[in-house]
């Protein structure tokens, strides 16, 4: 089996999840699993030509192709990871076309919450995506998406190495705030910035820690300065293996995302003990049910966002509720959870191609 994916050059959970999927599978007898990255990179003195903007694109996805010429043909079905838009066209689609040539069985991976925007704009990803013999997405959210489509998926959850992370109940709990999001504009940490500043109105000891980088840093930053925040600090990238540590130091997870899937830091925050506040974007409420495993407000209300969180400051024994559930929750979540569900899948394919 060929995993097909972003490597950990690249920020994002498709990155996490794909690395974290060949970890386990390497452990697994009857799997020979292989990786060709999307972002590959370039030999020696090439590495230059990434550099530069549009020769870097170029070059990036010769040798992706190469790779992708090279490899395909040593494996039986290759599990190719995508997100939407132009990236569906620059990363699963050839890799379609040449395992395809070679009568390989091939499994989309379909990870984006812009999928319904993606495929209303972008018919043509119909056509290539019902090419695939299998589609499967993490969340039963993207499932009911593609069927609007006429494009049947099914769910292989996310899994997260939930033993990593230390339980912690917080009784009571701290005005000690985590923000772990990209800075991507759909993302919209922004209103995390906003929904802390009127938080710290009423408890002006709070704390913010924003984690993440992306093209929307100074803006973010910009913003911050504006709002007068106090006791917030950006802390940039933070590395897989530094989150354990960072979710322990918490006490309260805000997520304020206007388009989203299924995101790792709230399983992540599920199984430190951590409670969520997040917007119920996309496939959020498919995994946050709003007063039993989290608390749920509507998208880019940040008004809404900081009250549910001093909400949670007021009600002890709400937030020991969510915290107890939420932790019952995250095993959903293993791989345990998982494995078996991603096995017979690769046998249903095999035995298929015979």
């Amino acid at each position: 089996m060929l995993i097909v994916a972003p490597s950990l050059d690249m920020v994002g959970g498709q990155a996490v999840q794909a690395a974290r999927l060949r970890e386990k599978f390497s452990r697994e007898p009857e799997i020979e699993v292989g990786f060709v990255p999307i972002n590959p990179r370039l030999p020696g003195p090439l590495r230059l030509l990434q550099k530069i903007k549009y020769v870097r694109t170029a070059a990036t996805s010769l040798a992706y192709r190469r790779l992708l010429r090279r490899e395909i043909p040593r494996y039986d079905i290759i599990h190719i990871f995508s997100a939407s838009y132009a990236s569906f066209v620059i990363a699963p689609t050839p890799a379609l076309r040449i395992a395809k040539h070679f009568g390989k069985k091939t499994i989309l991976n379909y990870r984006s919450g812009q999928a319904r925007d993606h495929l209303t704009k972008w018919p043509g990803a119909i056509k290539t995506i019902e090419r695939f013999d299998r589609i499967v997405t993490p969340s039963k959210y993207l499932v009911d998406v593609f069927a609007e489509f006429d494009l049947k998926a099914q769910v292989v959850s996310n899994f997260v190495e939930t033993e990593k992370y230390k339980f912690r109940e917080r009784a009571p709990l701290k005005p000690n705030f985590l923000s772990n999001r990209n800075f991507e504009s759909h993302y919209n940490v922004a209103c995390v910035l906003r929904a802390f500043a009127l938080i710290q109105k009423k408890y002006p000891d709070a704390k913010l820690t924003v984690a993440g980088d992306g093209p929307e840093r100074e803006k973010l930053k910009t913003l911050a300065a504006e709002l007068k925040l106090q006791n917030t600090e950006f802390l940039g990238l933070v590395a897989q293996d530094k989150m354990p540590e960072l979710c322990d130091a918490a006490d309260i997870l805000l997520n304020s995302p206007s388009i989203d899937n299924m995101p790792n830091s709230l399983i992540e925050a599920y199984a430190a003990g951590l409670p969520i506040v997040s917007t119920n974007a996309g496939g959020i409420p498919y995994i946050v049910r709003h007063e039993e495993t989290g608390l749920l407000v509507e998208s880019g209300d940040h008004e809404a966002l900081a009250r549910e969180a001093v909400r949670l400051l007021e009600d002890p024994v709400l937030a020991g509720k969510i915290i107890a559930a939420g932790k019952q929750e995250s095993e959903k979540y293993t791989w345990a959870a998982v494995r078996e569900d991603w096995l017979a899948l690769y046998r249903e394919l095999a035995s298929e191609d015979g």
